[in-house]
């Protein structure tokens, strides 16, 4: 089976991952120091790192099954599904523990149903629902923390003391 996309062919990197080649490259560099591409015991990967990453990239941005996205690269659908589980962790974003002085943060409630009555509550309509909260950073957009409810206080969220940081309170009902 011939692979239809490849990272050696760097004109599919944009339409594909939507990354430039430099900011591709820059990706490809930081998971070779993480220690990506480092022997391990058992078969070999099937694919370079860069099809590797490619791979992925495509998954999460075209929402392919993996029987449709295998085909693409010349492999399995078993291996694609090997090579996601091990590079997608890699590639989620490390979420910071400390903020510079002024950082302002977002912090949004919403009810979400659930079925579990014991850390759930009763509301007027008769559905079970718990109180989540989530945190997040007013420059960049990215979520840094979600709280879930304590058990015995029922719709109360824990709540984060974040240095350095205000925090600006939404509706939380």
């Amino acid at each position: 089976m011939a692979a239809v996309i490849t990272a050696s062919q760097p004109s599919w990197i944009g339409p594909f991952s939507g990354l430039s080649r430099r900011c591709f490259g820059k990706l490809v560099t930081a998971l070779r120091r993480e220690g990506a591409d480092t022997v391990r015991r058992g078969r070999p990967w099937s694919l370079p790192l860069e099809d590797r990453i490619l791979l992925v990239a495509v998954y999460w941005r075209a929402n392919l099954t993996l029987r449709q996205l295998a085909p693409l690269f010349g492999i399995s659908k078993s291996a694609a599904d090997r090579i996601i589980n091990r590079l997608a962790p890699l590639l989620a974003l490390q979420p910071r523990r400390r903020f510079r002085k002024g950082t302002v943060l977002i912090v949004d409630g919403t009810l979400v149903p659930t079925r579990d009555h014991v850390v759930a509550e009763q509301s007027k309509n008769y559905r079970y629902s718990t109180n989540h909260q989530v945190v997040i950073d007013a420059d960049t957009r990215l979520v840094i923390a979600v709280g879930q409810p304590l058990p015995g206080n029922r719709n109360d969220c824990r709540a984060w003391e974040l240095s350095g940081a205000k925090a600006v309170v939404g509706n939380t009902t």
